[in-house]
């Protein structure tokens, strides 16, 4: 493909934007300055760099997000700034987006990504993806809480109680619980209902795939093949 397009199709501007960054020496392929606007470059693991930040070429773009509290997982918040903010603006660009939604005030695994196939699979009820939470309580846990949470409990809205794919206690104050579904402000209701509150909620995995350590608050990747498996996601 063509280096002008590469560029515009990795968000890195309007066709014109993108002839006029590589007219002006701003972009490198093969570690030298190209200003042929239609020099070949690779469509999927292309390399190349911009103001001396390297990119690599990708058709789909799949993201992990350590996301921090104060950030809403919408592309137009309302009430605290957008969790993609963190992101560089060529990602935004292309159309990344938050797979799901995690509350302002919850940390933890976010993935984001703008294939289409992905998000829904991954935001679907029908699929039923498993999502662990580390939660904290206001109140010392009990073995009435384990076990309401495990067997279900009533929500107002919903026809049927809800039940934890798992639930234990951790310490005092920590429940490590996992859901299949992702109903809104689900955890939270659910330990409310089940007598208890939730103090602080953050998200620990989804699927099999677990948030690194090595992985600081506001910080993200893109996506491995151990990810992708983790995920049970057949990455094209």
């Amino acid at each position: 493909m063509e280096l002008e397009k590469c560029l515009h199709q990795q968000g890195f501007g309007s066709r014109k934007v993108c002839r006029a960054l590589i007219a002006a020496g701003r972009v490198a392929v093969a570690g030298g300055v190209c200003r042929d606007a239609k020099a070949p470059l690779a469509e999927e693991g292309g390399v190349f760099s911009v103001d001396g930040e390297n990119w690599t070429t990708r058709r789909a773009v799949y993201l992990l997000l350590h996301k921090p509290a104060g950030y809403e997982c919408s592309r137009a918040p309302q009430h605290h700034r957008s969790v993609l903010t963190l992101l560089p603006q060529p990602l935004l660009a292309r159309g990344v987006q938050p797979v799901g939604r995690l509350d302002a005030d919850t940390t933890g695994l976010l993935l984001c990504a703008d294939d289409g196939a992905f998000i829904h699979h991954f935001t679907s009820p029908r699929r039923h993806v498993p999502k662990r939470y580390r939660v904290t309580t206001t109140r010392p846990i009990d073995a009435a809480l384990i076990t309401a949470l495990q067997t279900g409990v009533q929500l107002h809205d919903e026809p049927a109680p809800l039940a934890a794919l798992a639930c234990e206690a951790r310490d005092d104050y920590t429940l490590a619980l996992t859901l299949g579904e992702g109903k809104y402000h689900q955890v939270k209701r659910m330990v409310a209902a089940a007598g208890n509150h939730v103090a602080a909620l953050h998200r620990e995995a989804m699927g099999g795939l677990i948030l690194p350590d090595t992985l600081p608050e506001g910080g993200w990747r893109y996506l491995t093949p151990a990810d992708f498996a983790a995920l049970g996601w057949a990455a094209t």
